[in-house]
């Protein structure tokens, strides 16, 4: 069964220009030569040999949709497709039977392509697992989120996951000059020129993504009105006429694309990689790299209040007692942004990021309390030392609580060599203060208070 070929001209006809222009075999697949170049994995999976589940797990754009309907025309077998947002267990048990009917009465194979399966919930996962375990049917799922969080661990088991990169600009170019020269599917009866700079523009702004760029430039290609070098002038009823061209000028693309739609998913897997980013800029001291990932999720939509937490968090994780003053900084810049809003919020923010960037740094809030929870889960609780335990009733006073304190207060330099931990503990030592910023002087101070041990 050939999927594609009944589909004509006609029917294509009002589909965006990235739909148009799918490629309907492996040999006009441009991009993922990873899967797809000579001796690879999916190139041999398509053409031949058992055909196991997969799962496709790469960016919006990287024509996830379009190998599995190349792998089903290959392998001649039936397609359905399913999406996890819109269909239900009901759905999944309706494309079993069909395909239970073809393989038996047929013997047709089935490809069950399930886009956004990151979105289908446990029990869709699992009506769907003795069927994929069965072979009823070969299950080809697409995501944006990384598998390993998204897809119950044993239908994952089941499937071989295989990543999809962002397309390179080598490859969007391709598919732009495809578009523009393909007179069946693409723009080439429109007589669309666009100079390379321009196209240069195009690319940098999909980031990898064919489906953006397409239908951006289709967009493009609208707007430019024939016979025009600004896209002023009309265009002839019935379609342009012969000897007019459309030339898609910068000003015409930006207001094709409008704003650029960052990739950014506030829930998915691409939400963390920036958010990681951010951290491992400002943990690298490097203001520059910190400002620029949080004006990406910023301008991405990201609610400020959560860049606010992760930062207030930084200021204690990562910099600490070596300047104390960040988290002063970092509580400061919470509320000037919750009295300001935005857009001036990003004021504060840009101060606090800039400034946690580049403050010393400290993890000592969190190794001591590691060392600390270490010693609470492997001896329990301890009883507190009768002298640290208060005394504020006679009963407490003759059953010994007290006795022994030595009030800091008292002695010179208000310090008293004295231990405070559970007898069991006596010796332990959890906060190791670093030397760095400021926090080379508590552990000086330190030092000489224990006895001048470092």
């Amino acid at each position: 069964m050939d999927l594609f070929s009944h589909q004509s001209d006609k029917d294509r006809r009002g589909q965006p220009l990235a739909e148009r222009m799918r490629p309907t075999s492996l040999q006009d697949y441009v991009g993922q030569e990873h899967l797809l170049g000579p001796g690879k994995l999916l190139a041999r999976l398509a053409t031949g040999g058992r055909l196991p589940s997969l799962i496709l797990w790469g960016p919006p754009g990287t024509g996830k949709t379009t190998l599995a309907r190349i792998v089903a025309s290959q392998r001649r077998a039936d397609f359905a497709q399913l999406s996890a947002v819109q269909s239900g267990v009901k759905d999944i048990r309706a494309v079993v039977a069909r395909a239970q009917t073809r393989r038996d009465q047929y013997g047709y194979g089935t490809i069950l392509f399930i886009d956004e399966i990151h979105r289908f919930s446990k029990s869709q996962q699992d009506a769907l697992l003795p069927h994929v375990e069965a072979g009823t049917v070969v299950l080809i799922g697409a995501t944006t989120e990384n598998p390993s969080f998204e897809v119950n661990a044993p239908l994952l088991s089941r499937c071989r996951v295989l990543r999809l990169e962002p397309l390179s600009d080598e490859a969007i170019r391709a598919l732009v000059a495809r578009a523009l020269s393909d007179r069946e599917r693409g723009l080439g009866t429109l007589g669309v020129t666009i100079a390379d700079e321009v196209t240069d523009q195009l690319i940098e702004r999909s980031a990898g993504d064919a489906r953006r760029a397409l239908n951006a430039l289709e967009v493009a290609a609208l707007i430019a009105a024939p016979g025009t070098q600004d896209g002023t002038d009309e265009g002839t009823e019935g379609g342009d006429a012969p000897g007019t061209e459309r030339v898609i000028t910068e000003d015409i693309l930006a207001e094709a694309l409008q704003q650029k739609t960052l990739l950014y998913d506030k829930a998915g897997d691409e939400h963390y990689s920036v958010v990681s980013a951010l951290i491992k800029s400002m943990r690298g001291t490097d203001p520059d790299a910190a400002a620029y990932w949080m004006a990406r999720m910023l301008e991405a939509g990201e609610d400020p209040r959560f860049v606010l937490r992760r930062l207030v968090i930084f200021a204690s994780e990562d910099v600490g007692n070596a300047d104390p003053q960040a988290l002063v900084l970092a509580t400061s810049a919470l509320a000037a942004y919750e009295f300001v809003g935005m857009p001036e919020g990003v004021l504060p923010l840009t101060q606090l990021v800039t400034y946690l960037a580049c403050a010393p740094k400290s993890n000592t809030a969190l190794t001591t309390y590691a060392a600390a929870r270490r010693l609470v889960r492997e001896h329990g609780a301890l009883p507190v030392p009768d002298k640290l335990r208060n005394a504020t009733t006679a009963m407490q006073k003759k059953m010994g609580h007290g006795q022994g304190y030595k009030y800091p207060h008292n002695f010179d330099g208000h310090y008293v060599d004295e231990s405070y931990l559970p007898e069991q503990l006596e010796g332990e030592t959890l906060y190791e203060p670093s030397e760095s910023g400021a926090e080379a002087a508590v552990k000086e101070r330190l030092a000489r208070l224990r006895g001048g041990d470092d």
